[in-house]
């Protein structure tokens, strides 16, 4: 990377933004060149970048930059296996999952095959009642205990993909996540341990909640049979850490392994994704797969320019470090998409929310926006008044699902209708002619993307998924940083040991004053009278 050059670009760049704020965007939209070079289709996923406050010019500029920081040359070696994770020395592999990773050693590739074959076994007894548990009883309940990247995908495939007709055959599953007893307390409620089957996900076996409540679940389970041996029946494991699974009571043959070049974030396609399969089936779960290749394969071949990942990932970065833009709002406008927010908070501020880049040396500029959303068309009637008239910078990508049920077709027009106003509200704004109702006014040239998926299947929520897991990696690569470790994550949870020792009594005076007093008020609020 020639320093001077990238220097010289940022100028451009920063140069480009000023003479832009000058320009509305109903003035960029009248170019039907630069429309037709921000509209992209993958896989029944049309991506339409074409509300983002950025001409050619400026995006040509964007894409010099990545060309000059060898965008190309990093995302062929993450593919090829390099080991780019530097602060724990790893791979990122997630896409020989699906295998869409050229460089994927033959092992891992027969590893990986072994190991699906062995879920698609556990998923196919479980949903054709072959599998009983301890009493000969079909499984009709299955409670997925896992937290973050163990959790966040699953629930969100779960719930997304629920209407498809091959999910009819799957027992109900729950997901468990939160340390609050309310939340496996909510999901143990009415069922009987006869029929409940649990999935424990933690690749190091020592995530603190999901062991808590994989401890309650456990005596949940012995205290209404007060058999020890019929654990093994109703309790499988996804782990990276086989020796504490086995001494937690799970079977051998029970136990799927997470590789060690997985990211939490990037785990649906693993063995985590074992109740994505059980919801599903395993043949919708391969057209899962089978969408996130396409993607994977579209990131490989396709030049920078029409690369989607790549303008994703650019003009995010425009918007953050050149445009002001603090947030980006998250917005489906489909309800079983409601938890894509939430799924996608993780992928990319955990993965970006960086300060120091790869060499260690503090960075001076901004890396990922605050990511948040929520399902339209409930939020237009509460945060999308901010939206259109507050004094906050923001960009947006509205999700929608284009084709929906026949049968509630006028529901679904209105859907459509809201969403595709949203955005151009957003970006239009809207003058009052009567100068006497400029409290009516709404600025409007805010940035979003609208992506539209011809429909609600596996193929193309696995191909969404994947163009995101792909954008995150440019944008690491964009800013410097590793999106592959998460060591801010770590320190709040060392901090919590001590503190829980000292809410049962230990000595807090060594804490700080703020910290010793809220361990003492809650001390005395759960003192026995």
């Amino acid at each position: 990377m020639n320093v001077s050059d990238t220097a010289s670009i940022q100028d451009s760049l920063a140069a480009s933004a000023v003479r832009l704020s000058s320009i509305h965007s109903r003035d960029l939209l009248r170019d039907t060149v630069r429309n037709g070079a921000l509209k992209h289709t993958l896989v029944g996923c049309h991506f339409d970048f074409s509300r983002q406050r950025v001409d050619l010019q400026a995006l040509a500029e964007l894409i010099k930059f990545a060309k000059c920081i060898d965008l190309p040359a990093k995302r062929d070696a993450m593919l090829a296996g390099a080991r780019i994770n530097r602060s724990e020395n790893r791979e990122v592999l997630h896409t020989a999952l699906r295998q869409g990773a050229a460089g994927a050693s033959a092992s891992i590739k027969i590893e990986v095959a072994q190991i699906k074959r062995r879920l698609y076994e556990c998923v196919k007894a479980i949903r054709s009642c072959s599998w009983r548990g301890y009493t000969g009883k079909a499984i009709r309940d299955v409670i997925h205990i896992g937290i973050g990247g163990s959790h966040l995908g699953p629930e969100l495939l779960v719930n997304a993909l629920a209407h498809l007709p091959s999910s009819k055959k799957a027992p109900k599953i729950h997901f468990v996540a939160n340390v609050d007893a309310q939340d496996i307390n909510s999901a143990l409620r009415g069922l009987s341990p006869e029929t409940t089957l649990f999935i424990v996900v933690s690749k190091s076996f020592s995530t603190l909640e999901t062991q808590v409540n994989a401890n309650t679940a456990r005596s949940w389970f012995l205290e209404r049979t007060g058999n020890l041996n019929a654990l093994g029946q109703h309790f499988l494991g996804v782990t990276n850490n086989l020796a504490a699974a086995s001494e937690f009571g799970f079977r051998k043959e029970n136990l799927f392994p997470i590789q060690d070049w997985v990211g939490g974030r990037f785990s649906l396609w693993s063995a985590v994704g074992l109740p994505i399969m059980l919801k599903i089936g395993c043949q919708a779960f391969e057209q899962l797969l089978a969408g996130a290749r396409a993607a994977d394969e579209h990131f490989a071949q396709s030049k920078i320019d029409r690369n989607i990942p790549v303008l994703a990932a650019l003009l995010a970065i425009w918007n953050t470090s050149h445009l002001g833009c603090d947030s980006l709002a998250v917005l489906p406008y489909d309800k079983r998409l409601a938890l894509l927010p939430d799924y996608l908070q993780q992928l990319e501020m955990e993965s970006n929310g960086k300060s120091f880049d790869i060499n260690g040396d503090p960075i001076d500029y901004r890396t990922m926006q605050v990511l948040w959303g929520g399902c339209g068309t409930n939020g237009q009637h509460a945060y999308h008044q901010l939206l259109h008239q507050g004094t906050s910078k923001f960009a947006a990508d509205f999700i929608l699902v284009g084709k929906g049920d026949t049968k509630n077709n006028e529901h679904h027009r209105w859907l459509l209708a809201n969403g595709i106003a949203q955005g151009q509200a957003m970006t239009l704004g809207y003058i009052p002619i009567n100068q006497a109702e400029q409290f009516k006014r709404v600025r409007g040239n805010h940035p979003s993307t609208t992506i539209v998926l011809n429909s609600l299947r596996a193929e193309q929520i696995g191909c969404l998924l994947a163009i995101y897991e792909h954008k995150v990696f440019c944008q690491g690569v964009l800013w410097n940083i590793n999106s592959f470790d998460q060591w801010g994550v770590e320190l709040g949870k060392q901090m919590a040991l001590p503190i829980f020792a000292q809410l049962s009594g230990e000595d807090a005076s060594t804490q700080d004053p703020a910290t010793r007093h809220l361990v003492d008020h809650c001390l005395g609020l759960n003192r026995t009278e």
